[in-house]
Parts: C-alpha cells; structure tokens; sequence
C-alpha cells in the first residue's frame, strides 16, 4: 500500500488507463473489463483490473491538475512496477477544426509556464509520448475508423482563467489544438522513471466556439477515447 492507493503489489496490470474522473473509471471498467475487480477505494479515487482481449489491463482515477496526477502517477511507476501509462482524459478545444466530443491524440505537449512545478523537469521544455504508442494509437484509430485530430497540447495549471482566448494566443499561434492540465506532467514523470506513455483526451468544451458539453453525457461521449485505450494497450505492449 501506499498513503493514496490500498491496492497491494500485483493488483495493477503492467498498462494502467488513467481517467480523471472516478465514474469515468468505473464506467471504462464496467465497459471494457471482462471480470473486472475493484482494487482501490481509498479517497473515493477508483481503481480496478481486469482483463481485455485476454489480456491485463488496469485503470486508476487520478483526479483533476498536475497534483493530483502526479501523486497516482508516481505511486503507480514507483511503487507498483507499472510500465505504461494511458491517460484518458478531457480537453478543450482550441481550434474551430477541433469538434467538440471529438478525440485529441497529445503528439507532444507544452507547458504554459516556466515558473510553476519544477519536478522533474516537467515544465523545462515540451514533452512528448512514447513513439510506438502514438504510432499504434494512429494506425488503431484509423483501423477502427474514430475520428481524430494530432498535434500539439497545451498545459496549465489554471482551470477558470478570466482571459482565456488571450492566455492561449501563443499556443495556437504554434498550432495547439487544444489544451488540459496533466498531459505534460503524464509524459515528463514516465520520461523521469523510464517508462511509456501516451495521451487521449476527449474534447468536452471549445475555447474558441463557445460550445459545450453537457456532464449528463460524459461517459458515453468517451466510448471512442475508451475503445482506442483499450485496443492500445491489448496491441502496443
């Protein structure tokens, strides 16, 4: 055990998804997982495992910002001996191209700042995912005909921002498709402990539209999210 996760060593598979959300978790488990088992409760922070296409595959809820990541993603890699981190999370759309309930693939991310989180170098430079995740994730997308945008993600710390559209000026000018707060801590922690990673992140809201989705559709609108992670972490081990 460690002080946020109860689970014991060996109840994580080697691939664990990440939602943010604990329901998305429980719903993910629920409807992918064949005998899926709940192997973290601690905080309300759900964890299970089981099995998908024959093979292990475990999810952990993370909770919302760059802590809270960071502590499940640091317990995970350096506790539990887990190799390959999926995230599964939300987004906001910061291209009109960028369709709302629409699915970002994270090729690389950068930080909003240089002065914040200095572990791990996370915030030094831009960081980016494992080449043969993103590859598998592109050609399993494709192959499974999901719609999809890749490119750059933008990453902050600050979730209501009173000047949006001016905060991230910059990175859409470098061609940001959109922005979250964990992909850039997700691929500098697995960079710093040696292991894989990769970012999927639904977009739940665009910053340039105006558009928004509603909570009441949150689980079902992360069906592609959902199938391509799983189909990832079946096929891209």
């Amino acid at each position: 055990m460690t002080p946020h996760i109860e689970a014991n060593r060996g109840d994580y598979a080697d691939t664990v998804l990440l939602p943010g959300d604990p329901q998305r978790a429980e719903w993910m488990a629920r409807t992918f997982l064949e005998a899926p088992r709940c192997v973290n409760r601690r905080r309300g922070s759900l964890g299970f495992t089981g099995l998908f296409r024959g093979q292990p595959v475990s999810i952990q809820a993370t909770g919302i910002g760059v802590s809270s990541f960071l502590i499940y993603a640091h317990e995970l890699l350096g506790y539990y001996g887990v190799r390959t981190l999926i995230r599964t999370g939300t987004c906001g759309g910061l291209s009109a191209e960028v369709k709302l309930r629409g699915l970002v693939i994270s090729r690389w991310a950068r930080p909003e700042n240089t002065e914040n989180g200095q572990v791990f170098g996370l915030y030094d430079a831009d960081a980016g995912p494992d080449a043969g995740l993103l590859a598998c994730a592109l050609a399993k997308a494709a192959e499974l005909g999901i719609d999809h945008h890749a490119g750059l993600t933008a990453c902050t710390d600050i979730f209501y921002h009173p000047e949006a559209h001016a905060r991230y000026a910059e990175a859409r000018a470098l061609g940001a498709l959109a922005v979250d707060m964990e992909t850039s801590a997700l691929y500098r922690i697995a960079a710093h402990f040696g292991a894989r990673a990769l970012s999927l992140l639904t977009v739940v809201d665009n910053l340039v539209t105006g558009e928004l989705t509603d909570y009441s559709e949150r689980q079902e609108l992360f069906a592609d999210m959902g199938r391509l992670a799983f189909e990832i972490a079946a096929e891209g081990r």
